[in-house]
């Protein structure tokens, strides 16, 4: 393999003071210190192509299931699952032509957006899930109601994907050194706000859970035969996927890359704490679909026009204007006249 040296410095490696442009080998393959190489490690094309089929056969589970149980929403995690399976394909073919800045910034930037498609996913079921089963239709006291809780969620998710989106564009292949690295913070920061909103939602289904067990235990609407248990416990299981694919990237990014960090330089890594908890949580909501467990036109939040919308929310001022009144009377204050 022959080799010319250049002044540029590698944008795989942060240690190496100079790279060289190296004459690709077999599917274009490069030293990983290279000026050309597009990737921390050689890329291999059976595991891609294999988690990629398996990516596409649960995505093609989902579109059935969501025509079954006439679920709409749930094209959000169809999405999710998409994204997957076009992250692993362009894997797949980028390793085969690694010398394709395209393949290599496709894989890049669908791998790390496509979870938050499932996070949002597990907010929107959530929400559902207390509008369904709880009389109030809210948590917190009536404070925060089920579409509330759905849109705020929804919007934080929103918010840490351009994050990271901004960041992963900034570290794609091929960027210079110095932007890779302020990519790579930026990303970084977008991942602890993903997280962040994720614990904050986990206590938030910890309150509903407590109220469905205590609606049980006085003989209220939810029953056994309802299984909200078995959604509620997915729920669970799916944030504990991302939240073990967070650690992940944070311990990806946050060692470096330099060689003290074996994780980025290592494909088995991502596979293992990256690709497999996310193939799990898409399986997980295959196996436990909402459409089971949210049955009847009750199970979705109403189509409301505009003015219906105000009328509600001006309903919901005065409701917690009357109880704030009441409590304000049943302690002993009363305001002067």
């Amino acid at each position: 393999m022959s080799s010319t040296t250049s002044s540029e410095p590698s944008h795989t490696v942060d240690f190496s003071v100079k790279c060289v442009t190296a004459t690709p080998g077999k599917y274009g393959n490069v030293p990983i210190d290279a000026c050309n190489s597009y990737y921390n490690f050689d890329p291999q094309y059976v595991p891609a192509l294999a988690v990629a089929v398996i990516f596409g056969i649960l995505t093609i589970a989902h579109i059935a299931w969501a025509a079954v149980y006439k679920k709409w929403y749930c094209w959000v995690l169809i999405m999710g699952a998409l994204w997957e399976t076009l992250a692993f394909t362009t894997h797949a073919l980028g390793a085969h032509n690694q010398q394709s800045i395209a393949y290599a910034t496709a894989h890049s930037l669908l791998y790390l957006l496509a979870p938050l498609w499932i996070n949002a996913f597990a907010y929107m079921t959530f929400a559902r899930l207390v509008y369904f089963y709880l009389p109030s239709q809210a948590l917190a006291g009536g404070r925060i109601h089920a579409t509330s809780l759905a849109k705020y969620f929804v919007i934080a998710d929103v918010l840490s994907f351009i994050i990271q989106a901004a960041g992963g564009v900034m570290a794609s292949p091929g960027a210079d050194p110095s932007t890779i690295k302020t990519g790579i913070n930026i990303y970084m920061a977008g991942i602890g706000v993903q997280e962040a909103f994720v614990l904050c939602f986990v206590a938030l289904m910890v309150v509903f859970h407590r109220a469905a067990l205590r609606l049980e235990r006085e003989g209220g609407a939810l029953g056994q035969e309802r299984r909200w248990r078995a959604l509620l416990f997915a729920l669970y299981a799916v944030l504990a996927m991302i939240t073990v694919r967070i650690a992940y990237r944070i311990a990806e990014y946050g060692g470096g890359m330099k060689p003290s960090n074996p994780i980025p330089f290592h494909e088995a890594y991502a596979y293992a704490l990256d690709a497999a908890p996310m193939m799990v949580a898409i399986l997980i909501l295959a196996v436990v679909h909402p459409g089971r467990t949210l049955v009847g036109p009750e199970s979705e939040f109403p189509r409301l026009s505009w003015k219906e919308k105000k009328v509600i929310k001006l309903e919901r001022k005065a409701v917690r204007k009357e109880a704030k009144r009441v409590k304000r009377e049943g302690s002993g204050y009363y305001e002067e006249v």
